[in-house]
């Protein structure tokens, strides 16, 4: 046998993607790497196992529909072994399909992969991006072991682990009429053009801060691209409500923005790890928590600033 597990995983993930270009950005393997590792392995089994249209991507051949169903469960028992192996030894190896909430994944991710896989060489980070609908559907499907996510609408049969709350802020450009006060209020906010970040469940959550104020916001623009609303934002278009604190403090274009603490105590969102309930983690999901719990906290979360908290009260006596 002359092909490679590598291989076998670059062929799965291409014939679930339908193309090398998507294949790529989900496993972050270089697309010319997925091809030269796609040909040898039909050179080795002498079987072609793409169509290769240029218009429409790839699809299988009947062989390769075959080959895809023999090649997963390999794959499968390749990691079980590693998984029985790490248990029996307690090495933490193998790989860990790790996903990643879309809105705070820029920030947080990059660091909070390099430093497990610097921390535990032998094991592999998979890492993806998505929304928190999707990311709970591939948690219960198996496709996730652990994904770092909020603790908006956590199902029944989930287990959410908090890490960092993250209560909501303001965001108005350097020259909009709010940009020099330090703190404003949901009423104040009510008055000026929003710009709703118009993502499932997020959107609820900042609904939810002015309804619970008997308040209605004024609603310019609903995007799903946190980007896009930034750059917005910074050219006076309206101002938005976010969790996340980026350490920029300028938008794609240069421009800058300025954070506003929301007076009152508003609802924070939890920042966490997701993972199905009831089910013993493996080492390497256990230990991952675990590294999780030591780097990320609320007065330290990768790639933010602290989270603007609201001041406590001094009792006078």
């Amino acid at each position: 046998m002359r092909f490679t597990l590598r291989q076998i995983e670059y062929f799965i993930a291409t014939a679930e993607c339908g193309s090398i270009t998507l294949a790529s950005e989900r496993i972050n393997i270089s697309q010319p790497s997925i091809s030269t590792a796609i040909s040898q392995l039909e050179a080795e089994l002498g079987a072609q196992l793409f169509l290769r249209r240029h218009a429409q991507g790839l699809s299988l051949t009947p062989v390769g529909r075959e080959t895809l169903a023999e090649a997963k469960q390999l794959l499968e028992q390749a990691q079980g072994l590693y998984l029985r192996v790490s248990e029996a030894t307690g090495l933490v190896q193998g790989n860990l399909s790790l996903g990643c909430l879309v809105t705070f994944a820029p920030m947080v991710l990059p660091q909070v992969a390099h430093s497990f896989s610097a921390d535990y060489p032998n094991a592999r980070v998979l890492p993806d991006v998505a929304d928190h609908e999707v990311l709970l559907s591939k948690i219960e499907r198996a496709e996730l072991d652990v994904a770092l996510t909020y603790d908006l609408q956590v199902p029944e049969g989930f287990e959410f682990t908090p890490l960092a709350a993250l209560p909501p802020y303001a965001m108005v450009g350097q020259t909009h009429p709010l940009a020099g006060q330090s703190a404003i209020t949901l009423e104040e906010l009510a008055d000026h053009n929003l710009i709703l970040l118009d993502l499932p469940l997020s959107r609820d959550y900042f609904m939810g801060l002015f309804a619970r104020s008997g308040l209605t916001p004024k609603i310019s623009a609903r995007l799903q691209h946190q980007d896009v609303i930034r750059t917005m934002v910074a050219n006076n278009f309206g101002y938005t409500i976010a969790n996340i604190r980026p350490r920029a403090s300028a938008a794609l274009d240069g421009r800058s923005v300025h954070k506003l603490r929301i007076a009152g105590e508003q609802m924070p969102m939890r920042l966490g790890l997701l993972r199905i309930a009831g089910r013993a983690p493996t080492r390497i999901v256990s230990t991952f928590i675990e590294h999780c719990a030591s780097m990320i906290s609320d007065s330290y979360i990768p790639g933010m600033e602290p989270p603007i908290m609201i001041p406590k009260r001094v009792e006078r006596t």
